[in-house]
């Protein structure tokens, strides 16, 4: 069902009062804006599925008490996006959710699968994703725009009764709790602005006094952006914030000596960006940022390192998890060097699975051994 108009919204809204599950999709543009542009708004709930337009109905105001509705669950795959969108354009996060893309990585599958794969392969069904491309603000919309659309939500409740049973039978459906309470938080969807310079391409050649007029310059960019609804790089690449401030440039002239600078910025916006950078330039060594690379009196974990892959590797394939969905190479990293807190690693079902004996193994408590080829783990025996 297509809606474009106030009254067929409100409908549907009270037609999925009832509903247990509501699948949620959008489509949305993002080459010439900061914020993303909302296209289209994909809904189902129980076996009802509209495609709403944005730009046809008065507002999406009717559907907040829904997407709010703590016994209604929201259905997302690789909802992070879809749920970034509502907030901006609606002030409201849906809650509790399920994310099927997430989810599939506990049943085996890759961390990243697309719902067109996902459904093939839990569901038996060939999606046609012909539209993948396709511009959604032009209208008026194709018949294989709004199928492509429909089906983006159309097998998502389907999907998830049978994921969640499988996830159930391996007594892994609560091991997402923290993932989905994560996916509803507001926080996670704040712009960093003092910590977009960390984003930067070929940062890590700034010397930290570079890098501290760095963390102005492109916090000054992200704020700009914002301001004029624009992609950031319209207003100054990542490349050109680099050059400037490996320059330490004290004039106009010497901050319009990086390539395309002058045609980026206009005097006014030039001198206040000059203004921030000689004032981080000239701020005193502890206000610098810290470089977030290794140093060179940073102790190598290459032992260990290979020690913990060898066992989080065991674990992946016993428990039919891909590794980089177990465990990401920084986390190891961060765990090899003593690090403890703000590891993914080291929270809810990753640690259960592999995390805490991670820990055991870098502090002596476990071997790893060869047994016929092998690898097997026994706890090590402690000295008297």
């Amino acid at each position: 069902m297509y809606i474009a108009d106030q009254e067929s919204l409100e409908d549907f809204v009270r037609s999925a009062r009832d509903a247990s599950v509501l699948a949620i999709d959008t489509e949305f543009l993002r080459e010439k804006t900061y914020y993303p542009k909302l296209c289209l708004l994909q809904l189902s709930a129980d076996d009802r599925v509209a495609v709403v337009d944005p730009f046809a109905v008065e507002n999406l105001a009717p559907l907040k008490p829904l997407f709010l509705d703590g016994g209604i669950l929201k259905l997302f795959h690789a909802g992070r996006q879809d749920l970034e969108i509502i907030l901006h354009v609606m002030g409201v996060l849906p809650r509790p959710v399920f994310d099927t893309q997430i989810a599939a990585a506990l049943l085996g599958h890759t961390q990243q699968i697309g719902l067109a794969s996902l459904v093939h392969a839990e569901l038996g069904i060939q999606l046609k994703k012909i539209d993948s491309f396709t511009d959604w603000s032009q209208r008026p919309l194709s018949e294989s725009q709004l199928t492509y659309a429909a089906e983006d939500v159309l097998y998502l409740p389907r999907l998830y009764a049978q994921m969640k049973d499988k996830l159930t039978a391996k007594g892994r459906l609560e091991w997402l709790a923290h993932d989905f309470e994560e996916l509803s938080n507001p926080a996670n969807y704040e712009a960093d602005v003092r910590g977009r310079y960390k984003r930067l391409r070929r940062v890590s050649s700034l010397s930290r006094r570079q890098l501290a007029a760095a963390r102005e310059m492109a916090a000054w960019r992200e704020l700009t952006a914002q301001a004029r609804d624009v992609p950031r790089k319209w207003v100054i690449t990542d490349e050109q914030i680099v050059e400037a401030c490996k320059r330490e440039p004290r004039t106009l002239n010497d901050l319009y000596m990086v390539r395309g600078v002058r045609e980026k910025l206009p005097v006014q916006d030039a001198r206040e960006v000059l203004s921030l950078i000689t004032s981080a330039l000239d701020a005193p060594p502890e206000a610098w940022p810290e470089q977030d690379r290794p140093t060179k009196s940073e102790r190598n974990v290459d032992f260990q390192m290979d020690l913990m892959m060898s066992l989080v590797r065991l674990r992946s394939k016993e428990s039919g998890i891909a590794m980089p969905t177990l465990a990401s190479h920084d986390d190891l990293v961060r765990i090899a060097r003593g690090y403890r807190e703000g590891v993914e690693l080291l929270r809810g079902w990753r640690r259960s699975i592999v995390g805490d004996e991670l820990l055991d193994l870098l502090d002596g408590r476990i071997k790893l051994s060869l047994d016929e080829g092998s690898l097997r783990v026994e706890r090590a025996e402690q000295q008297a």
